[in-house]
This record gives C-alpha cells, structure tokens and sequence, in this order.
C-alpha cells in the first residue's frame, strides 16, 4: 500500500513538472475549460435557487384559485360564487381577490395592483414595492399620481415603500384599498378577479376543484401543486433556452478538448519513447497522462464551479440573469440564497471531467504500446 501510495505521489510529482513544460498549450486549454464549466455551473446555481425562492414564494399561496372563463378567456368572477364554493363540503374559507396590472406610460412599466382590506391601507393610501418607488424616484409621504380608466387622476399618498429584501414578489407591486381599485380601474361591485379558496384536507382538493367544475362549469379551478409545477417549468425552459444559446460554445469546446487530448505531438511522443527506454512500463505512461488529464479537467471543475457560486450568489449573476428572471422594466433586484444540487453537480462532473480524462489514455496507450526508438525518432 505505501509503495502504491509514493509511486503516485512520485508520478504527479512528475506531471505536474511535465505540465509546465508546455504551459502555453496547457493554459490556453484550462481557460477554456473553465470557462465551459464557469458557464454551465453558473447557469444550474441560478436556475436552481430560483426554482428554491419560488417554491418557497408559493408555499404561502391558496390551496386553489377558482378563475371564470368566457370564451376560453379570464373573466371576472362574481361575488356569489364564493358564497356557493363556501358551502361545499371541506371548504375552509374563501376569499375574493382584487388586482390587476397597470402600465405606467411615463418609464413603459407595468405594475401589479393588488387591493387590501387592511386598516393599515386606508382609502387614498398605498403601500409600493422598492422598484416602483426606484423607478419613480418616489419616498414614504409622497404622492403617487395614477390615471383611471375614465381618464381621472387618482391621487395616493405612499404610507409603505416594502424593503429590498422582498424585491423578488414585491419589487414592481402596489397594494392600495379595494375602494381605491375599483375608482381606478372602473371595476364593477360584485365582482372580482379570481378566487382564493382554501381546503381543510390537502388530499380532497382534487374532490374540491370536481365539485366546484361540476357546479360552475364556467370555472377554472387551479390547484396550488399545479402552480407550482407551472413555474417549475418555467424555469426549467428559461435555463434550457440559454443552454441551447451556449450549447454552440459548448461544442466549440469539445471539439478543442478532443483534438487536445487525443491527438498528441512529436514531442509528447518523443517522451513517451524516452521513459519507455529507461525503464517506465506501459501502466507508468498510462497513469502519467491520466494525472495529466485529472489535474487540467479537476483544476477547471473546481475553480470553475467556485467561480460559479460567486457570481451566482454574490453577484446576482449578472452575466444572464435578465434572461433568466424574464422581461421587465422594473427588474427585481435580490440575493439568492445559496442552494447547491448534489446530483446535477454530479452529472457535470462526468459530462465534462470523465470523457476528457478518458480522451488522455486512449493516443498515450497507442504511443506506449510501440518500439521506444520508433517513438523517439518520430
């Protein structure tokens, strides 16, 4: 076992003085190795904590949403709907909602309106998201001029700007009194925009939304695990676009690493020949350049995937991260909370470590296995 141990040790010691010798080749390939891993780590970082904040967004959300179709369209809902729903068996509770989205012409935002019966949001007053008082240079007592539907000014003084730490629900919200929602967009009384409904027993959901579909057939009932698994592969698309936009990088790559790896030059060989002659076996050269393929693919994974959960998590990932959270003007601006898959850590270790090592052996195993005097003299 010891003598195993110092005949690597003495072997990598070997390589990495072999490596040096040709740094400029070696460089240039590290580079581009780890920009592929920096790349794609960064991309599973991102798409993962956002998935992590969403699911942790929607665990606060209604056990359903009842909406109203027309002409396979969302419609307003009216109010003695939730009068009925309230009465079928296992409905805890259920709660008309307000709120719609307003575009403000002067910056070309939309904004998302949401009423609040609160006390603490009385008529004329409303409480904004960071990016919305960003957006309109605006603090705590001012005024936040809308325009209605009929073309009138609706004056609302700002009681609440929400802090910028819940940028990524709150960032272009406003919450305002259900008075002050229907004056500005003309919404008709007895009526809303959808239903929250909530169920005592999880597992009776699926009965629930039957009922609700059987006695409403102009309902759409949402469950909320449908919600989340909506916006689960929402992310899941976002980061699958970006990939297939890198994805001509990424062959690049591989293409480089292949001719890197397998195609070795006179000198490589001329040394291969020269430690067969002085009494190195085939097994020594074959460990020897696979130290030499760990030590450039490792070296790139690890700086690479540290490189990553940097710019993902102290960064904000600046690189891509408007693709990723979607169009808007008024951009939610948050710290991810560090979260790291095990398992797609793993699948990038064997998708670009494994095959590049495995592409070191193959051309050393055919250069080791000839006559040493051929090698030199090639």
């Amino acid at each position: 076992m010891k003598r195993a141990l110092e005949r690597h040790l003495n072997i990598l010691e070997f390589t990495l003085a072999s490596l040096l010798r040709r740094k400029a080749k070696n460089l240039s390939l590290l580079a581009m190795y780890l920009l592929v891993i920096f790349i794609l780590a960064s991309l599973q970082f991102f798409v993962t904590a956002l998935k992590r904040e969403a699911a942790i967004i929607l665990s606060d959300a209604p056990d359903m949403v009842v909406q109203r179709l027309v002409a396979g369209r969302q419609d307003l809902v009216p109010a003695r709907y939730a009068a009925e729903i309230a009465n079928i068996r296992g409905v805890t509770a259920v709660r008309p909602r307000l709120w719609g989205y307003y575009y403000d012409a002067l910056n070309g935002a939309n904004y998302t309106i949401i009423a609040n019966d609160d006390p603490a949001i009385g008529p004329e007053r409303v409480s904004i998201g960071a990016g919305v008082a960003k957006a309109r240079n605006l603090a705590v007592g001012d005024l936040l001029p809308l325009i209605s539907y009929d073309k009138a000014p609706v004056m609302l003084e700002i009681s609440t700007i929400f802090p910028s730490n819940s940028d990524l629900i709150a960032a272009d919200m406003i919450i305002i009194s259900p008075g002050d929602f229907r004056q500005l967009f003309n919404f008709p009384s007895g009526q809303a925009t959808d239903l929250a409904v909530m169920v005592r027993n999880p597992k009776e959901l699926p009965t629930v939304a039957a009922k609700i579909a059987g006695q409403f057939p102009d309902s759409r009932p949402i469950l909320k695990n449908e919600i989340q698994r909506t916006y689960q592969s929402i992310f899941d698309w976002r980061g699958g676009m970006t990939l297939i936009i890198l994805a001509s990088a990424l062959f690049s790559f591989i293409i480089f690493a292949w001719d890197k790896a397998a195609g070795l030059s006179a000198e490589e060989r001329k040394e291969i020949g020269i430690l067969k002659s002085i009494g190195w076996e085939t097994s020594d050269v074959l460990l020897l350049k696979f130290w030499e393929g760990a030590v450039i693919s490792l070296t790139a994974f690890l700086v690479g995937t540290v490189l990553a959960y940097g710019h993902v998590f102290f960064l904000s990932a600046p690189l891509f991260a408007q693709a990723l959270k979607g169009w808007s003007v008024v951009y939610p601006r948050f710290q991810l909370v560090p979260v790291v898959d095990v398992y797609q850590l793993a699948v990038l270790f064997f998708l670009t470590v494994v095959p590049y090592t495995t592409a070191t052996i193959i051309p050393c195993w055919r250069a080791a296995t000839i006559d040493p005097d051929a090698a030199m003299r090639y």
